[in-house]
């Protein structure tokens, strides 16, 4: 056999890894007819709740890794659940901004319960040092190949 490839499949593990950790968390969203794309929206707006302005479509878009077309989607269902509001941004009328309503923000409140509950099983099996260095890598990893999110800002406009 000729071995082509010396190294393992970086991102097929990466995935593999992600699909590994989301499976303890797909039940929980699903309980909550949410949607992984859903999640990462709620998350991001829950991540920025603070901000009285609310979020520009473009950084949630980058944030939650989705592209525009498909983030389109997913904003004009939860709007219709009652999980974000929607309006014009006051600065620049051709921009859209997005805050999560107070069922969003509780939601995101009682999901994180259960995440950070799998967080705290994770870092206990790993350790905390183990889990702390695996962030640092992935940190380290993101940063030298490239910011992908000039791509997403592409493919969103």
């Amino acid at each position: 056999m000729d071995k082509t490839f010396t190294h393992r499949n970086l991102p097929r593990l990466l995935l593999q890894a992600r699909e590994s950790v989301m499976q303890h968390t797909r039940p929980s969203l699903r309980e909550h007819g949410l949607s992984d794309q859903q999640w990462r929206v709620l998350r991001v707006l829950g991540e920025h709740a603070r901000d009285p302005a609310g979020i520009e479509t473009g950084r949630i878009a980058r944030e939650a890794f989705l592209l525009g077309p498909s983030l389109t989607g997913v904003l004009t269902r939860m709007e219709r659940d009652g999980l974000i509001a929607r309006e014009r941004c006051s600065q620049d009328a051709r921009r859209t901004v997005v805050r999560a309503t107070p069922t969003g923000l509780k939601l995101v409140r009682k999901l994180s319960a259960t995440i950070e509950a799998h967080y705290a099983w994770l870092e206990e099996r790993l350790s905390k040092a183990r889990l702390a260095q695996l962030y640092v890598l992935l940190d380290e990893v993101i940063a030298l190949e490239g910011d992908v999110d000039d791509n997403l800002d592409e493919e969103a406009a």
